[in-house]
């Protein structure tokens, strides 16, 4: 593996989401280009997405192991035996799985926990596969329930608190059983219902309160919590 290659969380997701919007670029706004690329008279081709977020259609590596995952091999045959909207959605799937290969091969070394938050950094992502379909990505719901055997406060998606009386509900064991694969984005610990967790009102992922350092009552005090990636965006 090259020294440059990424090598922490951050770098692999910010690798992985270049290449994803470049991938996406392709199949929906030079949606037309890349179909005019992908002659089925030339050989193998293959769709690339770069670091840098440019695409390609190229003939795959020569090298024999290739010195990353190769995406799928001669999109190009299939593109006049197919529908259209047939044919990009397949390519779409076949996308996203290279993009998770690429991304695991790069996170080879990192140990359990950073493994679950790069998962959970790529699954917070729409795949391309519904991007091109327009398919609307089906979202858990972590709601104003989640970790409160102390009725702690909880931020829902839309953004509202709730406070949870849920300890002697019959429907609280289900709600804890629904919500135990929730990672943080920060620590990529698991959920745990005795814990507070607080939800980011823009990107929707969940941490741990401590990871972030907020409280329940400093929760009770935010009209919108921003987490640190998307703060970090915005003042970009």
């Amino acid at each position: 593996m090259p020294s440059s290659s990424p090598r922490t969380v951050e770098e692999i997701f910010k690798d992985y989401s270049a290449r994803r919007s470049a991938v996406i670029r392709a199949l929906t706004n030079d949606v037309d280009e890349f179909y005019s690329l992908c002659d089925p008279e030339k050989e193998n081709l293959c769709l690339y997405g770069h670091p840098d977020e440019s695409w390609e259609v190229t003939l795959p590596a020569e090298e024999v192991p290739p010195e990353l995952p190769e995406p799928a091999l001669g999109i190009n045959f299939a593109r006049d035996g197919m529908n259209r909207k047939d044919w990009l959605s397949l390519i779409a799937v076949h996308s996203d799985s290279w993009l998770l290969s690429v991304a695991f091969y790069f996170g080879a070394r990192l140990n359990r926990n950073e493994r679950k938050r790069l998962f959970s950094l790529t699954n917070d992502l729409p795949t391309i596969f519904e991007v091109v379909t327009g398919r609307k990505p089906v979202k858990d719901k972590p709601s104003g329930d989640i970790g409160s055997k102390s009725r702690n406060s909880k931020r829902s998606i839309d953004g509202q608190i709730r406070t949870n009386n849920k300890v002697h509900d019959a429907s609280y064991v289900e709600d804890e059983d629904e919500h135990s694969e929730t990672l943080c984005g920060s620590c990529g610990g698991n959920y745990s219902a005795n814990e507070f967790w607080i939800g980011c009102d823009i990107c929707e992922r969940w941490y741990h309160g401590k990871c972030v350092k907020i409280t329940p009552a400093k929760a009770e005090s935010i009209p919108q919590y921003k987490c640190p990636p998307c703060c970090t965006k915005k003042s970009k």
